[in-house]
């Protein structure tokens, strides 16, 4: 036999020293995920409803997502190579009856993600979250602040009957000087 003397083993004839396990990925998906930029952070949102048995991992540049979810119990994981480095230990993940919220702490705030993975390709589960997407970039920490501050004027607001008077707008004393009493219909 040329390949045992040449020092190379041919798999078939080589004897098996271990069973090969093949797993069937038919019951397992990747979760739909959502993704958006801060200035200090990177949010991603898992899309799974009655997410059960929920383990998130972070590393320096992985994120590992694995869940059971709806009613069919459906495995979902996804792993994650980031597009930078992440500080593993103030990164953490919120469960709720929806989705799982994952916050991952940059290593180096300030510096935009202009995609979530390390690699260009495109994954048919990941999209980016427009309606929390923010071009942080340009903005000021002036404008900043005036954010934060309407963000906390909006949290702290009540419901309707904490509303402020809008200049009497229902009383009929306030009418304005154009308007005229309709005739009756006859």
């Amino acid at each position: 036999m040329l390949l045992q003397s040449t020092g190379i083993t041919n798999i078939f004839t080589r004897p098996f020293s271990r069973k090969l396990r093949f797993t069937s990925r038919q019951d397992m998906h990747p979760a739909t995920a959502k993704w958006y930029d801060r200035r200090d952070s990177v949010f991603i949102e898992f899309c799974v409803a009655d997410s059960k048995d929920v383990k998130v991992n972070f590393d320096k540049t992985k994120c590992a997502f694995s869940c059971l979810g709806g009613t069919d119990n459906v495995k979902h994981e996804n792993e994650i190579d980031l597009f930078d480095a992440i500080d593993e230990n103030e990164s953490k993940h919120k469960r709720t009856d929806r989705s799982v919220l994952c916050y991952l702490r940059k290593a180096q705030p300030g510096k935009a993600w202009p995609r979530l993975t390390k690699e260009k390709a495109k994954l048919s589960w990941l999209s980016v979250d427009f309606n929390n997407w923010k071009d942080w970039e340009d903005d000021s920490d002036e404008e900043m602040g005036n954010f934060d501050q309407f963000s906390d004027m909006m949290n702290n607001m009540g419901g309707e009957d904490d509303l402020p008077d809008l200049d009497g707008a229902d009383d009929d004393e306030s009418a304005d000087s154009d308007d005229e009493k309709m005739p009756d219909l006859e």
